[in-house]
């Protein structure tokens, strides 16, 4: 029997309905409007788009934002007085900028000279911290979108296996210390794999949750894994083209065999895809709501 599909694409339609709600409140109760800041530098296509499909996304949910788009030569130091101008901003409570950076700026840099409570990426040190000790502010966005999957699809989590395919500062080592922590969806078990783990089938096959994030495309296959696996697919891999042009996209999961096999999966497109924007505009709606207090 086929596995059941977790739509991230319905659950992220959810999510932004109860964000638009929370900006209403927002705005009606206190006067705040929550800002994001994005910033592109250079003409990466890639990039471009991200950078549109966050722009429209807070058009929708009636959030504030404030693009800025940079030539490819912006020197350094020119792209940290911008980060500074925007920590400085009281309508901005998010900065994100847009990677990959050109060569001859240092992204760690960049990064580090966000003010954490307008990081809304988590990608900080001191909300990588944060998050380590379980009292992060933000979660990432991927992660926290996967997070956001297993909760309403009623995946139980507490003492089960997770196995997570990955070390990706972005994706695999955040999601793996949340499945780890003592709370609401994690208390798991959790091996994490990468590209130096011998016999990567040994440690699949044992899996209850395989959470995939490595970047080649339909590299799990159904003989890697056991009957009943929930499975998270984050890979999002172009793999050709249509005839009328369409770009082909595959998942780090091979998707027709393993879903024959496994209890519930993501698919790719309209899995966890949808789901990383959505938790970016959580994230800013977040950093928002702690001005209040603050």
């Amino acid at each position: 029997m086929p596995a059941q599909l977790i739509k991230g694409a319905e659950v992220s339609k959810q999510i932004r309905e109860e964000i638009t709600k929370e900006v209403e409140e927002l705005k009606e109760k206190h006067g705040i409007t929550p800002g994001l800041a994005t910033i592109l530098v250079g003409e990466d296509p890639g990039s471009k788009v991200y950078v549109g499909q966050k722009e429209k996304a807070c058009n929708n949910l009636g959030i504030y934002s404030a693009r800025t788009d940079l030539p490819a030569d912006t020197s350094e130091a020119d792209l940290l007085d911008l980060v500074k101008k925007l920590n400085d901003d009281p309508k901005i409570h998010g900065i994100l900028c847009q990677l990959p950076l050109p060569k001859h700026v240092d992204a760690t840099r960049v990064i580090y000279a966000i003010d954490p409570d307008k990081d809304v990426d988590c990608f900080h040190p001191v909300n990588v911290g944060k998050l380590m000790i379980g009292k992060g502010r933000f979660l990432p966005c991927t992660p926290n979108g996967i997070m956001e999957l297993l909760k309403r699809y009623d995946v139980a989590t507490e003492g089960k296996h997770v196995v997570v395919v990955g070390r990706s500062n972005i994706v695999g080592k955040p999601i793996a210390n949340l499945m780890l922590q003592r709370s609401p969806g994690g208390n798991a078990t959790v091996t994490l794999c990468h590209t130096g783990t011998k016999d990567l089938a040994a440690f699949t096959k044992m899996a209850d949750i395989l959470i995939v994030a490595i970047g080649q495309p339909k590299a799990i296959t159904a003989d890697m894994v056991k009957e009943g696996v929930v499975v998270i697919d984050v890979g999002v891999n172009r793999i050709g083209k249509t005839p009328e042009g369409k770009g082909i996209l595959a998942g780090d999961v091979d998707f027709d065999s393993v879903q024959e096999k496994a209890a519930a999966i993501t698919p790719v497109p309209g899995g966890v895809g949808p789901m990383t924007i959505t938790m970016l505009m959580k994230n800013t709606v977040e950093a928002a709501k702690a001005t209040i207090s603050d």
